[in-house]
């Protein structure tokens, strides 16, 4: 292009232009090439272009003449090094109220100040040797501490003070039974004493569960085992605190609890007020099984359900007893149901506790939360091993008084409606029967048989706390096999049901009255026979009597199916 010829031509100029002394920053650069570059004009000459002057640029200062002084330039500030901030470690601080905690400075130069050196929340002291500060929590709040060194260089650290949530045992112990005593029931016992043992603050919350215990082997009688239990106490305002329970659990060999009687509290059932609900003494020459059952209707306090040994003797009083606490629910055949399962799975592995009461001292045995809107239900099995009777005493307080305190008034509560409560002699039914696939349909009845009250209140219907066994021989005649079931038949109301078959734990959920489920099936062998055992227990809080049916199999879904409600 013609346009790119001129280029060589004008570098040529600027170097006359130089060499005459002329500033080269006096040329005019060339204009930036357009698209479509314009008509170029013709060049002057070389001896033209050597005398003109064109006005220098704004932009630019024109260089000092050949020959001539430079101005003087402005001298460019001497660089400062930065400073290197004071740093404080941790940035921050949690201080339980009465501890103290150390923080380190570094990058410090000099003395150390710090503000305010004192305060409502915290105390502070400087070792300047070391570079550290040291906080003591006075007072529950929050403080700002400000730490200068001798440059006037700080470094801001925030304190929180507070107190723990509570103290955690680093060590306990608890004597058990148990034939043997299952992995989950040490588990649980050793939580429980973990729990019991910690320390919690007002409103804070000790946290501890099987779930996080190691332990996964029977524990054979007069045997021991060290169960550690992690535990957290937690709480609004306070620091949590976790850590581990050292328990030294001990399986105590100890013969089954045969009960001589049943001590029944279902009276006054629905609670409006605090107070005794039982009183009785455990003679050490008489066993006896225990069945409480209580509600707090709604609209009422928070209440706890607490029952206290007293040994009113010189010497200590062992206790064994067997405790089948069911969960704490607004649901009443639920909760019965729970407390059966509880007790039954135990009971077969003579699964409890041993205490030991003190001379002339007191000691709870059961200290069960019952919220507003809430059902209880507990069945134990008690028996005084060593020394003198021990008097049981049943209450009902609210969840804020102490499980310690003492009873203002011993007078027992009343109600409006009456339900059982007293001591009854009967405490176990036993039953054999011999059945052929032939004959006319087995019906084994459960809480048919009312039983009279040894203390003066209402007779126990529906035999609730009562242990009834079957021992059944199924007989097949017939050269074949024959296939047969037991079907459970409610007879007065809902009910749900709690059996122990041949060893295993079946369960029904609430079926509705005089409708039949198989609960368990069997093929007895042609010319053979089936022998059965059934042990059982009727589930507070569900409408008894309850029939056990042996039949042939009808054919019906079997028990654990889909549309059963047997597990």
């Amino acid at each position: 292009m013609r346009f790119a010829s001129v280029w060589p031509a004008i570098v040529a100029i600027a170097c006359a232009l130089a060499c005459a002394g002329v500033p080269r920053a006096q040329v005019n650069p060339p204009a930036p090439a357009a698209t479509t570059p314009p008509p170029v004009a013709p060049l002057p000459s070389p001896s033209a272009a050597a005398t003109a002057t064109p006005a220098p640029l704004t932009s630019q200062m024109p260089a000092p003449a050949a020959g001539s002084a430079s101005p003087s330039a402005t001298p460019l500030p001497t660089p400062t090094p930065t400073q290197p901030p004071v740093i404080v470690q941790p940035a921050s601080a949690s201080v339980p109220v009465g501890e103290s905690q150390t923080l380190r400075v570094q990058s410090a130069l000099g003395q150390l100040t710090v503000t305010p050196p004192t305060s409502p929340i915290v105390d502070v002291s400087v070792d300047q040797a070391a570079q550290t500060i040291t906080v003591t929590g006075k007072a529950p709040g929050v403080a700002t501490l400000v730490v200068t060194d001798q440059r006037n260089i700080s470094a801001t650290v925030g304190i929180r003070v507070a107190y723990n949530a509570g103290v955690i045992a680093d060590s306990g112990s608890v004597r058990v039974t148990g034939d043997p005593a299952s992995p989950s029931f040490v588990k649980d016992q050793a939580v429980a004493t973990a729990i019991a043992l910690a320390q919690p603050r007002a409103d804070a919350q000790v946290v501890a569960s099987a779930d996080e215990v190691t332990f996964s082997q029977p524990l054979a009688q007069d045997d021991v085992a060290t169960v550690d239990v992690p535990v957290l106490i937690q709480g609004n305002d306070y620091f949590s605190v976790e850590g581990t329970t050292h328990v030294r659990v001990e399986n105590v060999a100890a013969p089954k609890i045969m009960p001589d009687s049943l001590m029944v509290s279902d009276y006054p059932e629905r609670l409006t007020e605090n107070g005794v609900l039982f009183t009785a003494d455990l003679k050490r020459s008489q066993p006896s099984r225990f069945l409480y059952f209580h509600y707090n209707p709604p609209g009422e306090p928070d209440r706890r359900i607490v029952l206290r040994a007293q040994n009113t003797s010189p010497e200590p009083a062992i206790v064994q007893f067997i405790d089948g606490q069911g969960a704490t629910t607004s649901n009443e055949m639920l909760t019965g149901h729970e407390a059966t399962s509880a007790f039954l799975r135990d009971l077969v592995q003579n699964q409890g506790h041993i205490i030991v009461i003190p001379a002339n001292g007191t000691m709870n045995l059961i200290e069960q939360p019952l919220p507003a809107k809430m059902i209880v239900c507990n069945l134990l099995q008690l028996r005084v091993l060593n020394g003198s009777s021990v008097h049981l005493t049943l209450f009902a307080q609210n969840a804020t008084d102490a499980p310690d305190a003492s009873l203002a008034d011993t007078g027992l509560l009343s109600g409006d409606h009456p339900h059982a409560r007293g001591v009854y002699e009967i405490p176990e039914f036993h039953d054999s029967r011999l059945w052929r696939v032939n004959d006319e349909y087995l019906e084994l009845p459960i809480g048919q048989i009312p039983l009279p009250n040894v203390m003066k209140g209402e007779a126990l219907a529906g035999d609730y706390g009562v242990l009834q066994t079957f021992v059944i021989k199924v007989e097949n005649p017939n050269s074949s096999p024959q296939s047969i079931a037991i079907y459970e038949n409610p007879r007065g109301g809902r009910a749900t049901g709690t059996f122990l078959i041949d060893g295993v734990l079946i369960q029904s959920h609430q079926v509705p009255a005089f409708s039949r489920y198989k609960i368990r099936q069997y093929v007895v062998p042609g010319r053979g026979f089936v022998r059965v055992t059934i042990a059982t227990i009727p589930d507070s809080g569900s409408s008894y009597p309850v029939r056990l049916i042996f039949a042939p199999d009808d054919g019906s879904v079997p028990p654990g199916a889909p549309g059963s409600p047997v597990y």
